[in-house]
């Protein structure tokens, strides 16, 4: 699959977003073919080229969520940083940004300015809190956001504070609701061209509804039924069995034995008929009431044998189940690599010379494979020329002036 044949291929978008929600829906459309040009502050670009850095210049976080992208620096508060937004802004099919609401329109930058310099633009904003309404002034990363959507408060052990799940999840999901925003507006766009219907071109994404809406049923069940959600660890509230299991070698396994018909399998695997005949154990609800009976009995199964006898008897027996993987697990795993979901490029480490490094593949995968990654996140400023010059025909006193003290 060439460049030209990606399904977002001759769409361009302008992301004006910092650290990784709004440049998450970048990557996102960058990866299916959307050209993306990435505005950058002088001299020290997206603060997320210094999160997480062990050596260079560059972490490979930023490298990661800034794939498949162009980077330019401009000074957005000058005029003439701002003008060169508006024209590229005449040039784009999309807007993202994710600055604290308010921030584009001190800058002249706004919706109302985007749309006179560009009538057909999507403009897609990323927020704590949402473009209206009592809080959408305050700022706010994703740890708040997961706090007030509700996930933080079931993350963990129920006797510990509540936890995070290791990533900032809360920014990917408010990412891949921007891009499906953005996907909604180009459609839109396309669909009612020349018709009276409303196109739908401002698309608000506030972080803590993007968590809230991940949280299936918590709220209904509990207006409906009175229900509060706890914290229940490595299991899943009203599911049983599923959790994770210690192995006899140290190595730990998540089984998910909690389907009607599966339960009696695993049971039988386990060498527990009992449990498995048991009349109050064959629905979920009955098999949640006695959750600590039934998880002591599979580890006592678990830590008689070795990770892997572990899982290849689950497997025989059709019960889910799978081990606990950590990055050298992912790298080395046979199914990661057929689908090409470990893409390698050589990348400065800050050593002597260049690493081999693997970066996670694209997904969903199209026609049997990850679509290839063509770029890591660039330099900062790497493509201000050619952009200026090439796209906007700016001359070298307009590039100077638009890129300010860099």
């Amino acid at each position: 699959m060439t460049d030209e044949d990606l399904p977002l291929a001759g769409v361009r978008v302008l992301e004006l977003g910092n650290y990784i929600a709004a440049p998450t829906a970048g990557r996102l459309l960058g990866d299916f073919g959307a050209e993306v040009i990435k505005v950058e502050r002088p001299r020290n670009g997206d603060e997320l080229r210094n999160w997480r850095l062990y050596g260079g210049d560059t972490s490979m976080l930023y490298r990661t969520v800034n794939r498949n992208k162009r980077s330019i620096v401009l000074d957005l508060r000058t005029g003439a940083g701002r003008d060169a937004v508006l024209d590229l802004t005449r040039q784009c099919d999309v807007v993202l940004e994710n600055f604290r609401p308010g921030t584009l329109e001190r800058w002249g930058l706004g919706p109302d300015e985007l749309d006179r310099a560009n009538p057909g633009v999507v403009l897609v904003r990323v927020s704590a809190f949402g473009q209206t309404g009592p809080l959408s002034k305050r700022p706010g990363f994703a740890a708040v956001a997961e706090a007030m959507g509700g996930l933080r408060a079931l993350v963990g052990e129920a006797d510990r504070p509540p936890s995070r799940t290791g990533v900032s999840i809360g920014d990917s999901i408010a990412g891949l609701y921007a891009a499906f925003g953005a996907m909604m507006g180009l459609f839109q766009r396309e669909t009612r061209r020349g018709t009276d219907r409303p196109q739908h071109r401002r698309v608000d994404v506030a972080l803590n509804e993007a968590v809230l809406s991940m949280m299936e049923s918590l709220i209904p069940d509990h207006l409906a039924y009175g229900v509060e959600r706890s914290r229940v660890g490595g299991r899943m509230e009203g599911i049983a069995p599923s959790n994770a299991y210690v192995c006899a070698d140290g190595g730990s396994v998540v089984i998910a034995g909690n389907g009607d018909s599966i339960y009696g399998r695993f049971m039988q695997v386990i060498g527990r008929d009992d449990l498995g005949s048991a009349d109050d154990l064959q629905s979920n609800a009955g098999r949640w009431a006695r959750r600590d009976e039934l998880d002591e009995a599979i580890e006592a199964w678990t830590r008689s044998l070795p990770r892997d006898e572990v899982l290849e008897q689950l497997l025989d027996a059709g019960v889910p189940a799978g081990p606990i993987y950590d990055a050298a697990d992912i790298v080395a795993d046979e199914q990661y690599a057929a689908r090409g979901m470990v893409q390698y490029f050589d990348v400065d480490t800050g050593g002597d010379a260049p690493a081999r490094v693997g970066f996670p593949g694209v997904v969903p995968v199209l026609d049997g494979a990850s679509v290839p990654v063509r770029n890591v996140g660039p330099d900062l400023g790497a493509d201000t020329e050619d952009v200026l010059r090439t796209l906007l025909g700016y001359d070298d006193a307009r590039v100077a002036a638009a890129v300010g003290d860099a």
